[in-house]
């Protein structure tokens, strides 16, 4: 028990020594905290007055720095305004140099416009005096002409409406001595100019180009083995010769020439299908009208065939492309036409040549020109079978076929029947005329060349002041004579062309014709 007490007063001190020192360590570290917490304040203070001190320092250098910038932008504000003020006051100065320049010069100006009012003041005064006398002198005029015309009247017994009809005819025929000459220059000017380049156009395309011709004639012959073959060709009183006539659509001719028959017709189709017709009936020997009508159908679908491929052909020669098969074949049919003799698929074939190398020295499209001289005279192969002109034909049936507008005016216009909307068409005008007067392209009946001769010296001898005309050169050329009294060199020209244009409008004729109008005067004396 005694230990238990002691034990428990012995616990107590310890809590109590254990308290007491607690506390005190408590005490203890409160009086350190506080001391270095002093100090730390007293650091703090020292440090922070340095700062202010610092602090103080810098802004008075910042001050000082920012006060010399200051100075020096001032003083350079200072200058460039100084400057400036010196810059305007020079602009001053100049104006002012400038605006009394300028006063003097209206000062001068003034004067010298106070001068010429004067000037011009008197001169008006003195034209005043002579409109006066001018008036006086016109009216004095007046009455003095009038006098005169009254004594010429009345001197050569005329009129006044007499005299201004003869005034009026000699200014008219003055006016027209004139024209002529106008036409005559400008045309000599015209044909100098022009001449020398077409002639070297024309005469490379016609070197260039060439090809075959020859003329074809209406009629064809069959040659016929015996005149026993003759006899039954034409059979029993006509009628194996009336049944070729009337499936083929020609006339046979059989005359007393020997070994021939003779097949005539304007379209060569027919004249082939009959032709061939007849070779292949000889050849077989039977001769009677319903093999005649079988033979003749055979030949024709034979040469359906042929005109397809001559058409295909000609297309091929001619390097064009996109044809219609139609057209093809109406251009195959032109294998069977003529025109003064000369075969139109070649015709045409060379027009389409020649405008390509015209189009090509000219510096245009050379295919578009090939195609439109190559179907130019397509209308001749439905002119036979259709009306109106073969250019019209032509057009009609080209654009159903979807040619392009180059094309279908060079068909309508070749002739000059409408005017040309593109170079091509003069192109094909100038490539034709080259094709058909090209020597032994063409040819023609004796009873029409003679017929062309008459008209064509008929129209030169209607002109006024012509005494003779000559058609020379198988009609190439008219010659005219006309009286030197009645006619003048201006006159003359006038003539040449009234013909030749007459010429054109009223005849047809291949090529061209040349009119040549010729005016001489002679004078004759005898010495004795």
């Amino acid at each position: 028990m005694n230990h238990m007490t002691t034990l428990a007063a012995m616990d107590g001190v310890d809590w109590a020594i254990a308290l007491g020192m607690t506390i005190a360590g408590v005490v203890v570290a409160l009086v350190i905290q506080r001391l270095v917490a002093a100090k730390t304040v007293a650091n703090a203070r020292s440090e922070a007055a340095e700062i202010v001190r610092r602090a103080e320092a810098d802004s008075r250098t910042a001050a000082e720095r920012a006060e010399v910038e200051a100075s020096k932008r001032l003083m350079a504000l200072r200058e460039k305004s100084e400057a400036e003020i010196n810059a305007k006051r020079e602009e001053v100065r100049e104006l002012e140099r400038r605006l009394a320049k300028r006063e003097d010069q209206h000062e001068r100006s003034a004067e010298a416009l106070a001068r010429k009012e004067a000037e011009v003041s008197k001169a008006s005064d003195a034209l005043r005096v002579r409109e006066t006398k001018v008036a006086h002198k016109e009216a004095e005029l007046d009455g003095v002409i009038e006098k005169q015309k009254q004594e010429l009247l009345r001197v050569a017994g005329l009129s006044l409406e007499d005299a201004r009809a003869m005034l009026l005819e000699k200014i008219e025929s003055d006016v027209r001595h004139d024209a002529a000459h106008l036409v005559r220059k400008i045309t000599e000017e015209a044909q100098t100019e022009a001449k020398e380049k077409a002639m070297e156009i024309t005469l490379m395309a016609i070197q260039r180009y060439a090809g075959e011709h020859g003329a074809e004639s209406t009629v064809r012959t069959v040659p016929i083995p015996s005149d026993d073959m003759k006899g039954r060709i034409i059979g029993r009183e006509g009628r194996n010769i009336r049944a070729i006539e009337k499936a083929t659509g020609v006339d046979i001719i059989v005359d007393d020439t020997p070994g021939v028959i003779v097949v005539s017709c304007f379209d060569k189709v027919r004249q082939a299908v009959a032709a061939e017709s007849l070779l292949k009936l000889i050849q077989d020997g039977r001769i009677h009208p319903s093999r005649i009508e079988e033979v003749v159908e055979q030949v024709r679908k034979e040469m359906d065939e042929r005109i397809v491929k001559y058409g295909r052909d000609a297309i091929m020669e001619a390097n064009l492309r996109n044809v219609h098969p139609k057209i093809s074949e109406a251009m195959g049919r032109l294998q069977f036409r003529t025109s003064f003799g000369q075969n139109v698929l070649r015709h045409s074939m060379e027009v389409g040549y020649l405008c390509q190398m015209i189009a090509d020295q000219l510096g245009l499209n050379g295919t578009i020109a090939r195609r439109c001289g190559f179907l130019h005279d397509i209308g001749k192969a439905m002119d036979q079978e259709q009306e109106g002109t073969h250019p019209k034909i032509g057009y009609e049936f080209a654009k159903q076929y979807g040619e392009k507008e180059p094309v279908l005016n060079a068909i309508l216009g070749h002739h000059g029947d409408v005017p040309a909307t593109s170079f091509y068409t003069p192109i094909v005008m100038a490539a034709d005329s080259i094709s058909g007067a090209r020597p032994g392209a063409r040819r023609e009946s004796l009873e029409k060349y003679i017929q062309r001769l008459e008209q064509l010296q008929g129209i030169a001898l209607e002109q006024p002041g012509v005494d003779e005309a000559y058609a020379i050169q198988a009609g190439r050329e008219v010659r005219v004579m006309v009286d030197a009294k009645r006619v003048s060199d201006d006159d003359a020209f006038l003539i040449a062309k009234k013909i030749a244009d007459k010429v054109s409008a009223e005849m047809t004729f291949p090529g061209e014709i040349k009119v040549t109008v010729l005016r001489e005067t002679r004078a004759v004396e005898v010495a004795r």
